[in-house]
């Protein structure tokens, strides 16, 4: 079966699936998210949200926004119930906001921060061997793309406001990446993760780079929703059971992950960690 007409029977049996059910009145949930990695965001996001719509039997909203800043201050303002959000913006708001699930990447609910560099610089092993040059960031609420590389600058006794001859925010890891494949960017930091997804679907874009250096763990990046809003259960539910149901299997495999775990506030220790002593 081509990929066009597996797609449009995927939105067919969700919508007899959605009209078989039992309708109840109920407000619809808004669920934020920044851009993903995937080619067809519009199309993936418009699929996951008919299959969040069948599992809750309630309306479902996708708003995407350009960066984690964007979608903190419309769950600060209420105009999201929850959002896919960095570990480094979670631990600043934890206070406000429910840990609802986390993605399970190669079975565990941990990434790494990577240290990219053009694919020709087969010298540089860590950020300080990138003395003046140029260095892209992604986004200064992320945990991989800002917090953990400024962390090492620290670490390594050196103002990192001073420390490369220009920094600039691409807003978009894979955007990171293209600036040190093109050379626009000497180095780069950007989520594990997606390096490594990328690496599997567009192989061409990740050759032009080279991983330099790998942080430790830190815990995914989560899904949340505001304290006090109903029908949080019934979402935690949806996402953890998304791996036994062949749908949610075909979402997973294009977000390259394995499923969603419930999660525990003691993952994100450790970017709750670096924050702290970034402060200090």
């Amino acid at each position: 079966m081509n990929p066009l007409r597996r797609r449009l029977l995927r939105a067919a049996m969700g919508a007899c699936a959605l009209a078989a059910w039992p309708a109840r009145a109920s407000a619809s949930l808004t669920f934020g998210t920044t851009p993903v990695i995937l080619d067809e965001q519009v199309e993936f996001l418009e699929s996951w949200r008919r299959y969040l719509e069948v599992r809750l039997r309630r309306p479902v909203r996708m708003l995407q926004r350009g960066s984690y800043r964007e979608i903190l201050v419309m769950l600060a303002e209420a105009k999201l119930d929850c959002a896919w959000l960095c570990g480094y913006p979670y631990v600043r708001m934890k206070d406000r906001l429910e840990l609802l699930a986390v993605p399970l990447y190669r079975g565990q609910p941990l990434y790494r921060s990577y240290l990219i560099v053009p694919a020709d610089d087969g010298r540089t092993r860590t950020i300080v061997d990138l003395r003046g040059k140029v260095f892209a960031f992604s986004d200064p609420d992320s945990n991989s793309g800002w917090l953990t590389p400024q962390v090492e600058l620290k670490r390594a006794g050196v103002d990192g406001s001073r420390f490369f001859k220009k920094s600039f925010f691409t807003w978009s890891h894979r955007r990171v990446i293209e600036a040190c494949a093109s050379g626009l960017a000497q180095g780069g930091a950007v989520d594990g993760y997606i390096w490594d997804t990328l690496a599997r679907q567009h192989p061409e874009l990740t050759g032009g780079t080279r991983v330099a250096w790998r942080s430790p763990e830190y815990g995914f990046p989560p899904i949340v929703a505001r304290r006090g809003i109903a029908g949080t259960a019934e979402l935690r539910r949806a996402l953890l059971e998304m791996a036994r149901t062949p749908p949610g299997r075909d979402l997973l495999e294009r977000l390259n992950l394995d499923g969603f775990a419930a999660g525990e506030t003691g993952l994100y220790d450790g970017i709750e960690t670096n924050w702290r002593y970034l402060r200090g």
